[in-house]
Protein backbone atom coordinates (compact mmCIF):
# COMPACT_ATOMS: atom_id res chain seq x y z
CA UNK A 1 0.00 0.00 0.00
CA UNK A 2 1.33 3.43 -0.91
CA UNK A 3 2.67 5.34 2.13
CA UNK A 4 0.64 8.35 1.02
CA UNK A 5 -2.59 6.49 1.66
CA UNK A 6 -4.53 7.48 4.78
CA UNK A 7 -6.56 4.64 6.26
CA UNK A 8 -10.04 5.62 7.41
CA UNK A 9 -11.93 3.33 9.80
CA UNK A 10 -15.70 3.74 10.14
CA UNK A 11 -17.71 2.48 13.13
CA UNK A 12 -21.53 2.24 12.84
CA UNK A 13 -24.10 3.03 15.53
CA UNK A 14 -25.89 0.75 17.94
CA UNK A 15 -27.17 -2.47 16.35
CA UNK A 16 -26.27 -1.17 12.89
CA UNK A 17 -24.08 -2.92 10.38
CA UNK A 18 -21.38 -0.99 8.49
CA UNK A 19 -23.38 -0.80 5.27
CA UNK A 20 -24.68 2.51 6.66
CA UNK A 21 -21.43 3.82 5.17
CA UNK A 22 -22.07 2.43 1.68
CA UNK A 23 -22.39 5.93 0.18
CA UNK A 24 -19.29 7.36 1.86
CA UNK A 25 -16.68 7.67 -0.88
CA UNK A 26 -13.29 9.35 -0.52
CA UNK A 27 -10.65 9.88 -3.24
CA UNK A 28 -9.05 6.46 -3.66
CA UNK A 29 -5.66 7.91 -4.52
CA UNK A 30 -5.47 9.34 -0.99
CA UNK A 31 -7.73 7.26 1.24
CA UNK A 32 -8.59 3.65 1.97
CA UNK A 33 -11.88 3.07 3.82
CA UNK A 34 -12.27 0.19 6.27
CA UNK A 35 -15.57 -0.82 7.86
CA UNK A 36 -15.61 -1.88 11.49
CA UNK A 37 -18.32 -4.21 12.83
CA UNK A 38 -19.79 -4.74 16.26
CA UNK A 39 -18.45 -7.78 18.09
CA UNK A 40 -20.44 -9.71 20.66
CA UNK A 41 -19.20 -8.54 24.08
CA UNK A 42 -17.72 -10.94 26.56
CA UNK A 43 -19.60 -11.55 29.79
CA UNK A 44 -19.42 -8.45 32.03
CA UNK A 45 -16.97 -6.82 29.62
CA UNK A 46 -16.32 -3.17 30.41
CA UNK A 47 -16.58 -0.45 27.77
CA UNK A 48 -12.85 0.19 28.17
CA UNK A 49 -11.84 -3.44 27.62
CA UNK A 50 -14.23 -3.72 24.67
CA UNK A 51 -12.65 -0.61 23.14
CA UNK A 52 -9.20 -2.15 23.55
CA UNK A 53 -10.41 -5.31 21.85
CA UNK A 54 -11.84 -3.31 18.95
CA UNK A 55 -8.45 -1.64 18.52
CA UNK A 56 -7.11 -5.01 17.41
CA UNK A 57 -8.97 -4.51 14.12
CA UNK A 58 -6.95 -1.35 13.38
CA UNK A 59 -4.13 -2.66 11.21
CA UNK A 60 -2.33 0.59 10.40
CA UNK A 61 -0.71 3.52 12.18
CA UNK A 62 -1.88 7.13 12.31
CA UNK A 63 -5.35 6.32 10.99
CA UNK A 64 -8.58 8.32 10.83
CA UNK A 65 -11.30 6.94 13.11
CA UNK A 66 -14.95 7.93 12.68
CA UNK A 67 -17.86 6.68 14.74
CA UNK A 68 -21.59 7.29 14.53
CA UNK A 69 -23.96 7.49 17.53
CA UNK A 70 -23.00 4.76 20.04
CA UNK A 71 -20.11 4.06 17.69
CA UNK A 72 -19.07 7.66 18.29
CA UNK A 73 -18.87 6.96 21.99
CA UNK A 74 -16.85 3.83 21.27
CA UNK A 75 -14.26 5.55 19.06
CA UNK A 76 -13.68 8.11 21.80
CA UNK A 77 -12.81 5.21 24.10
CA UNK A 78 -10.69 3.53 21.42
CA UNK A 79 -8.71 6.72 20.88
CA UNK A 80 -7.18 6.27 24.33
CA UNK A 81 -5.22 3.31 23.00
CA UNK A 82 -4.33 4.51 19.49
CA UNK A 83 -2.28 7.20 17.80
CA UNK A 84 -4.70 8.83 15.38
CA UNK A 85 -4.44 11.28 12.53
CA UNK A 86 -8.00 12.46 13.15
CA UNK A 87 -10.97 11.44 15.30
CA UNK A 88 -14.51 12.15 14.11
CA UNK A 89 -17.61 11.74 16.28
CA UNK A 90 -20.86 11.93 14.30
CA UNK A 91 -24.46 12.08 15.60
CA UNK A 92 -23.28 11.26 19.10
CA UNK A 93 -22.52 12.89 22.45
CA UNK A 94 -19.42 14.61 23.83
CA UNK A 95 -20.05 13.48 27.41
CA UNK A 96 -22.70 11.86 29.56
CA UNK A 97 -24.10 15.33 30.27
CA UNK A 98 -25.55 15.44 26.73
CA UNK A 99 -27.55 12.25 27.12
CA UNK A 100 -31.32 12.88 26.87
CA UNK A 101 -33.47 12.71 29.98
CA UNK A 102 -35.03 9.38 29.03
CA UNK A 103 -31.61 7.71 29.03
CA UNK A 104 -30.54 9.40 32.26
CA UNK A 105 -33.75 8.10 33.81
CA UNK A 106 -32.90 4.57 32.70
CA UNK A 107 -29.64 4.88 34.63
CA UNK A 108 -31.22 6.25 37.80
CA UNK A 109 -33.97 3.64 37.87
CA UNK A 110 -31.73 0.87 36.48
CA UNK A 111 -34.57 0.11 34.07
CA UNK A 112 -31.96 -0.59 31.37
CA UNK A 113 -31.50 -3.98 33.03
CA UNK A 114 -34.98 -5.07 31.87
CA UNK A 115 -35.51 -2.88 28.80
CA UNK A 116 -33.29 -4.78 26.30
CA UNK A 117 -35.28 -8.02 26.56
CA UNK A 118 -38.16 -6.10 25.00
CA UNK A 119 -36.02 -5.15 22.01
CA UNK A 120 -35.43 -8.68 20.81
CA UNK A 121 -37.80 -9.31 17.96
CA UNK A 122 -39.15 -5.76 18.18
CA UNK A 123 -37.32 -3.92 15.43
CA UNK A 124 -39.71 -0.99 15.74
CA UNK A 125 -38.58 -0.26 19.30
CA UNK A 126 -34.98 -0.97 18.39
CA UNK A 127 -35.21 1.48 15.50
CA UNK A 128 -36.58 4.16 17.79
CA UNK A 129 -33.61 3.85 20.14
CA UNK A 130 -30.99 3.40 17.41
CA UNK A 131 -32.21 5.87 14.78
CA UNK A 132 -34.81 8.01 16.53
CA UNK A 133 -37.70 7.07 14.27
CA UNK A 134 -40.25 4.29 14.08
CA UNK A 135 -40.14 1.51 11.55
CA UNK A 136 -43.38 2.76 10.04
CA UNK A 137 -41.45 5.63 8.49
CA UNK A 138 -38.52 3.72 7.05
CA UNK A 139 -39.25 -0.01 7.24
CA UNK A 140 -36.90 -1.02 4.42
CA UNK A 141 -34.10 1.13 5.79
CA UNK A 142 -34.18 -0.56 9.17
CA UNK A 143 -34.39 -4.05 7.79
CA UNK A 144 -31.29 -3.29 5.75
CA UNK A 145 -29.13 -1.51 8.31
CA UNK A 146 -30.21 -2.85 11.73
CA UNK A 147 -28.93 -6.40 11.87
CA UNK A 148 -27.12 -6.81 15.20
CA UNK A 149 -29.95 -8.27 17.26
CA UNK A 150 -28.02 -10.52 19.63
CA UNK A 151 -29.58 -10.21 23.11
CA UNK A 152 -26.22 -10.18 24.89
CA UNK A 153 -24.99 -7.36 22.65
CA UNK A 154 -28.16 -5.27 23.10
CA UNK A 155 -28.19 -5.70 26.88
CA UNK A 156 -24.56 -4.65 27.01
CA UNK A 157 -24.82 -1.77 24.50
CA UNK A 158 -27.72 -0.01 26.20
CA UNK A 159 -26.02 -0.31 29.57
CA UNK A 160 -22.83 1.25 28.17
CA UNK A 161 -24.77 4.19 26.69
CA UNK A 162 -26.75 5.05 29.81
CA UNK A 163 -23.78 4.45 32.15
CA UNK A 164 -21.10 6.20 30.08
CA UNK A 165 -18.91 8.24 32.42
CA UNK A 166 -17.09 10.65 30.10
CA UNK A 167 -17.21 14.05 31.80
CA UNK A 168 -15.76 16.34 29.13
CA UNK A 169 -15.50 16.35 25.32
CA UNK A 170 -12.48 14.62 23.84
CA UNK A 171 -9.96 17.45 23.29
CA UNK A 172 -8.88 16.20 19.86
CA UNK A 173 -12.20 15.01 18.47
CA UNK A 174 -14.05 16.71 15.63
CA UNK A 175 -17.73 16.55 16.56
CA UNK A 176 -20.30 16.66 13.75
CA UNK A 177 -24.00 16.86 14.60
CA UNK A 178 -27.30 17.50 12.88
CA UNK A 179 -29.62 20.19 14.17
CA UNK A 180 -32.60 17.86 13.65
CA UNK A 181 -31.16 14.93 15.63
CA UNK A 182 -33.90 13.78 18.02
CA UNK A 183 -31.94 10.88 19.52
CA UNK A 184 -29.26 13.19 20.95
CA UNK A 185 -30.96 16.63 20.81
CA UNK A 186 -28.52 18.35 23.21
CA UNK A 187 -25.27 17.82 21.30
CA UNK A 188 -25.07 20.89 19.07
CA UNK A 189 -23.51 23.08 21.74
CA UNK A 190 -19.84 23.71 22.30
CA UNK A 191 -17.16 22.98 19.75
CA UNK A 192 -19.15 21.19 17.07
CA UNK A 193 -19.78 21.29 13.32
CA UNK A 194 -23.52 21.66 12.78
CA UNK A 195 -25.21 20.26 9.68
CA UNK A 196 -28.45 22.06 8.93
CA UNK A 197 -31.31 19.62 8.52
CA UNK A 198 -29.15 16.75 9.67
CA UNK A 199 -30.95 13.96 11.52
CA UNK A 200 -29.57 11.01 13.46
CA UNK A 201 -29.14 9.10 10.19
CA UNK A 202 -27.45 11.91 8.29
CA UNK A 203 -24.46 9.71 7.50
CA UNK A 204 -26.91 7.94 5.17
CA UNK A 205 -29.03 10.76 3.78
CA UNK A 206 -26.45 13.57 3.97
CA UNK A 207 -23.57 11.48 2.65
CA UNK A 208 -22.69 14.07 0.00
CA UNK A 209 -21.72 16.50 2.76
CA UNK A 210 -19.35 13.93 4.24
CA UNK A 211 -17.86 13.00 0.87
CA UNK A 212 -17.15 16.65 0.16
CA UNK A 213 -15.96 17.76 3.57
CA UNK A 214 -14.22 14.80 5.21
CA UNK A 215 -11.04 15.08 3.06
CA UNK A 216 -10.73 18.78 3.91
CA UNK A 217 -11.27 18.11 7.61
CA UNK A 218 -8.81 15.22 7.62
CA UNK A 219 -6.07 17.33 6.07
CA UNK A 220 -6.81 20.52 8.01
Amino acid sequence: MSPEITHVYLMPGMAANPTIFEYIKLPEENYKIHWLEWQIPNQKETFSSYAQRMCEFIEYENVVLLGVSFGGMLVQEMSKYLTLKKLFVVSSVKSHHELPKRLKLLKVTKAYKILPTQLIGNIDLLAKYAFGETIKKRVDLYKKYLSVDDKRYLDWAIEQVVCWEQEKPHPDAIYIHGDKDIVFPHSCGGKCIIINGGTHIMVINKYKWFNENLPKLIES
